[in-house]
């Protein structure tokens, strides 16, 4: 009798395990920090057994009950699977131990009834996360980011107050619209291909009036969901007014999701109906993006909203990837830079949010005008928020630099120059509203503010966050041999 090949599961486990841990965390309340903990160190470890697994092995297909799709639902991880799986499993380690300490201090007692609901609600939305990330079919897609969208309503109005609730609201509502476009495009292929398949799909489609219609439908509802520019008018208020924790997993890791299914349907699904109008508009819309955001970041007066219109800003370069891809001799380099900047975004960004919730924390307020001197009460949480803003603004040796050098050489290699200069543009611009933060931060002028006593695991998760966003520069080999397992575009020469 052979040993069970536990290694067989684990694209299932990783799934499983925190929609186990949600269940458990609701159920048995009294030890739902300890059950979230145990739950987010399973699924580092798993995460890591899986990226290992993918390294050496190539890309990996699991068949729920051994039942291969059509019919069965099936999990497909490769390099760009394992890479999202493998951010999600980070950032949700450190955040679970940024809510322990924030949901169970003692200084917040009106935090009660966010502490009876982060954890079932967080551990839900993170095996919703990890299905989608594995899902191999449109359908199952869409099943994924319904939960995601409710489960992200939920912790965004946790705390009950106004502007949470507010803005919980808005994003409800896109959230269900964004679904139904989806949806829509979903019908329309099945109807067209009798498959909801994504392999299948991209054998069968070629260009014409339904997949482009389908892919515009489906299309719209990801860019929403995205939060891309002009569609991000509910992103700044959801993450600047929600819980610190849900923050950091939303900029983190939601509006990532969508935009990971969007890559899979664009080179998937679509490959033959795609034009390079479409790409071209796309990064239009990024560039937008880069620039809109960056000018509100400058110009708001609170740190989490700064945070928040920075994410609307560095998700713009995302889209580059679109057009850049284009060209053949380009397209791995414009690749792994977009997926490289988004691994290096949700870290720093994961970081930055927890480091700008630290100092709310301790002030009870986030003001930017009334920040001066604070480094010399909160060091670490100022030096999170400074290695995370090196890595957003692109400076050497961060995991931001190579990302936005993979992209501008991309896009002077393929003389589009206009990409390159927005990219170049839209450093410039991040230096300025982090250097506005850092130098009222590192004011040389007495504080006269009470502070709060801050929990050690607050300021050390955010400042590891950030550590490993500026370390991925320096450990490059590994993540872009992941990011070249199973990528769809040719000519796999990485130029830099």
């Amino acid at each position: 009798m052979e040993p069970p090949n536990f290694s067989a599961h684990w694209p299932a486990w990783i799934m499983v395990l925190p929609l186990v841990g949600a269940l458990l965390a609701f159920t048995v309340p009294r030890y739902k920090s300890l059950i979230g903990l145990i739950t987010a160190i399973g699924v580092l470890l798993l995460g890591v057994a899986l990226t290992q697994q993918v390294l050496a092995e190539g890309p990996q297909r699991y068949a729920i009950g051994g039942w291969r799709a059509p019919l069965g639902i099936e999990f497909y991880v490769d390099g760009l699977s394992a890479l999202m799986l493998l951010l999600a499993a980070l950032v949700g380690v450190f955040t679970s131990l940024y809510g322990a300490a924030y949901f169970g201090s003692k200084e917040n007692p009106h935090y009660a009834h966010e502490r009876a609901y982060f954890w079932p609600l967080w551990l839900f939305l993170w095996a919703a996360l990890n299905g989608l990330f594995l899902t191999a079919d449109i359908f199952n897609a869409y099943v994924t980011l319904e939960l995601i969208g409710l489960a992200s309503v939920g912790l965004v109005g946790l705390s009950g107050q106004a502007a949470a609730l507010g803005a919980a609201m808005r994003y409800l509502l896109v959230s269900l619209l964004g679904s139904l476009f989806y949806l829509l495009g979903v019908g329309l292929l099945y109807a067209g291909y009798h498959t909801v398949d994504m392999v299948s799909l991209g054998q069968a489609i070629q260009a014409g009036p339904l997949p482009r219609a389908a892919l515009t439908l489906m299309g719209v509802g990801l860019l929403l969901k995205t939060a891309l520019f002009p569609l991000h008018f509910w992103l700044p208020p959801a993450h600047a007014d929600a819980p610190t924790p849900v923050s950091s997993i939303l900029s983190a890791l939601v509006v990532k999701a969508t935009f990971y299914l969007l890559l899979r349907l664009w080179f998937i699904v679509f490959p033959d109906a795609t034009t390079a109008a479409a790409a071209n508009l796309l990064g239009l819309l990024g560039a937008f993006a880069i620039l809109w955001g960056s000018i509100q970041a400058l110009q708001t007066q609170r740190l989490k909203l700064l945070v928040a219109y920075s994410t609307v800003a560095q998700l713009g370069y995302l889209f580059l990837v679109f057009p850049l891809t284009q060209e053949t001799a380009t397209a791995f380099t414009a690749w792994s830079g977009g997926l490289y900047h988004a691994l290096a975004h949700g870290l720093a960004k994961g970081g930055m949010f927890l480091a700008a919730g630290t100092v709310l924390y301790a002030l009870q307020h986030d003001r930017i005008q009334d920040l001066n001197g604070i480094s010399q009460h909160l060091p670490v949480t100022l030096f999170a928020f400074g290695l995370a803003g090196v890595s957003l603004m692109g400076l050497p040796p961060s995991g931001g630099f190579l990302a936005k050098w993979s992209l501008l050489t991309a896009a002077i290699a393929s003389h589009q120059w206009g990409w390159a200069f927005i990219i170049v543009l839209g450093g410039l611009l991040a230096s300025g509203y982090v250097f506005r933060v850092l130098a009222r931060a590192f004011a040389q002028v007495p504080s006269t503010a009470n502070y709060r006593p801050v929990p050690w695991f607050m300021e050390w998760s955010a400042l590891l966050l950030a550590l490993m966003a500026v370390a991925l520069g320096l450990i490059a080999q590994t993540p872009l041999t992941l990011i070249g397992i199973g990528a769809p575009v040719p000519d796999k020469e990485l130029l830099l």
